[in-house]
């Protein structure tokens, strides 16, 4: 059974800094590529970052580039996203993804889903 666990999610003021992480368990982890969603209240679901599945590649939306970072250690499982410089904007429930290719996740063509982590941002 595939599984996705988000962490790392909590409140945080505007200009701190929170890292969530996204352990994966049941899959060949290094085939796939991981993305990080975020869905705010009343809001769709939008990407955010996408890592290929070497680490080589990224990929982030035009809201978070040079603020989020996106990384993966593949003895661990687990990719993170190191998130700076928040803003209450960022509000949102931070939904994992797996997928084949990084690009397939910038078109939300995804394999596996976590549950989510909900990121509170302060003004």
């Amino acid at each position: 059974q595939v599984q996705l666990v988000e962490s790392g999610g909590g409140l945080v003021q505007a200009g701190g800094s929170l890292r969530l992480s996204c352990a994966a368990s049941g899959l060949a982890f290094d085939n796939y590529a991981v993305g990080w969603f975020r869905q705010a209240p009343g809001k769709e679901r939008e990407f955010v970052a996408a890592i290929s599945w070497s680490g080589r590649n990224t990929y982030y939306s035009d809201s978070v580039k040079g603020r989020f970072t996106i990384s993966r250690d593949n003895t661990k499982n687990t990719v993170y996203l190191q998130m700076n410089s928040l803003k209450p904007e960022d509000t949102a429930v931070y939904y994992c993804a797996a997928a084949h290719t990084y690009s397939a996740l910038t078109s939300e063509i995804v394999d596996y889903w976590g549950k989510g982590t909900l990121v509170t941002v302060s003004s």
